[in-house]
């Protein structure tokens, strides 16, 4: 136990190397990771598949007097791929300027004890329970936004965000070029949009924390790639308590989204009327013991499109999947479109360095005749039914270093049954199994 704690004593971090000046902050970490699964669900890929992937991050930002200046370029890369392996816009994104942004800090703006900050450029960007707007950490390449936002804290614990950005596309995209991990600068342009308001406050002697948002998303043809024009508008309510030691918490969250959207991606495609609808409901409790035990119950139901004229596929646009559903990465089996699941989850943090958890559920399609979730497996008749299966993950995460060097170690199965066994394009490579170690230093 001596020696991790002597050579944190003996690894300064980059702040400390400039002699932890109180204008700057800068820091920087790298992550090396290998993952690697068998029995692929996603039908035209190979049964096995594996990836090393890097990612180095640097960000710093400056404290100019009224105005903050900062900035943080993300460089990922991802190895050992071939011409059958799942590779995306999600392992690789090189030499990219995610944030370069300007910040101030108002001060009372709204009465004594608010704050109220203001940032343009490019920033990432976690929105409440980050279902529809976030900043990913599993996966190898993060979210940018570029535009305005403004950030409201009053006394009271009353906040608010409002927002106008484009989402950085990230490039290049090709599977030849991403392979190669091809240096191509991200784009951002008026044909995507993003924008809308999150106000969040304390009830209940502030035990309780309610949250309404709304999110836009407006998406438009560009000359070289053609899209289905979205024009979603989604509505958010959520109340959740936090965990405490020998007591019971809960988390509900209710999406409901509208909007249009085309029949396809080609120009003469008809539009077709969105209505499509999100919830998550959670309820655990927290043991008083060393560990910090908590079992907890959960429930996830997305819509997925049938028959009818409207559409009725939900979008969760930005949102990530890890805390919820499952890994992303080369697996990504699970996303928050149609699907039902219940699932147990049990979690635990013996100790500072050490946090871990598990989680079983069962899982259904919430449309019989869509593809199922993100697998791409899909029976257009239904007579697969809704039942896909089953899924058991889990997570371990310690510190070699504290504060310095962590390794996680993360595990999945997918037990696919009668929709994910039987649909017609459903590969015969049985079930599922993923793994994957990284080593990450923070400095």
């Amino acid at each position: 136990m001596l020696a991790p704690h002597a050579a944190h004593a003996k690894a300064p971090t980059l702040q400390q190397a400039l002699g932890n000046p109180a204008d700057v902050k800068i820091s920087g970490s790298v992550r090396v990771r290998y993952e690697a699964l068998d029995g692929q669900f996603r039908p035209g890929f190979d049964a096995k598949d594996d990836l090393w992937s890097v990612r180095t991050t640097l960000a710093a930002e400056w404290n100019a007097g009224p105005v903050r200046i900062g900035g943080e370029l993300y460089d990922s890369r991802a190895y050992d791929t071939d011409s059958g392996s799942v590779l995306t816009t999600g392992e690789v994104n090189t030499l990219e300027m995610v944030q370069a942004y300007l910040a101030t800090d108002i001060r009372g703006a709204f009465g004594k004890g608010s704050t109220l900050t203001l940032q343009a450029g490019r920033f990432t960007m976690n929105l409440g329970s980050r279902r529809l707007v976030a900043a990913d950490d599993y996966r190898n390449t993060t979210s940018g936004y570029t535009g305005f936002r403004a950030d409201l804290q009053l006394k009271d614990r009353t906040s608010a965000t409002l927002f106008y950005t484009l989402p950085q596309q990230r490039l290049p995209e090709s599977f030849a070029d991403l392979r190669d991990n091809k240096v191509r600068l991200d784009r951002e342009d008026w044909s995507l949009r993003l924008f809308g308001a999150l106000v969040s406050r304390p009830i209940g002697r502030g035990k309780i924390l309610a949250e309404l948002g709304y999110v836009r998303l407006q998406e438009f043809d560009r000359p070289s790639r053609l899209t289905r024009n979205r024009d979603l508008h989604s509505i958010s309510a959520r109340v959740m308590t936090t965990p405490a030691p020998d007591t019971v918490d809960l988390e509900v969250e209710g999406i409901y989204q509208s909007g249009s959207i085309r029949s396809s991606a080609a120009a003469n495609a008809g539009r077709l009327d969105v209505e499509a609808w999100f919830v998550h409901a959670d309820a655990g409790y927290t043991f008083r013991h060393a560990w910090k035990p908590r079992l907890s119950i959960e429930y996830d139901r997305a819509s997925g499109d049938g028959p009818g004229r409207k559409y009725t596929r939900f979008d969760t646009l930005f949102g990530m999947r890890r805390s919820d559903l499952a890994p992303s990465g080369i697996y990504a089996a699970l996303g928050r479109t149609n699907v039902e699941t219940v699932g147990l989850r049990a979690e635990a943090a013996p100790s500072r360095r050490l946090d871990m958890f598990a989680n079983a559920r069962a899982l259904w399609a919430a449309s019989r005749t869509d593809s199922f979730s993100t697998t791409g497996i899909r029976d257009a008749t239904g007579r697969s039914g809704r039942f896909a299966g089953y899924q058991v993950e889990g997570r371990v995460r310690y510190w070699i270093v504290p504060d310095v060097l962590r390794a996680e170690l993360n595990a999945a199965w997918l037990a696919r049954r009668a929709l994910l066994d039987t649909a017609p394009n459903a590969p015969g490579h049985g079930d599922t199994h993923y793994g994957v170690l990284s080593l990450t230093t923070t400095f």
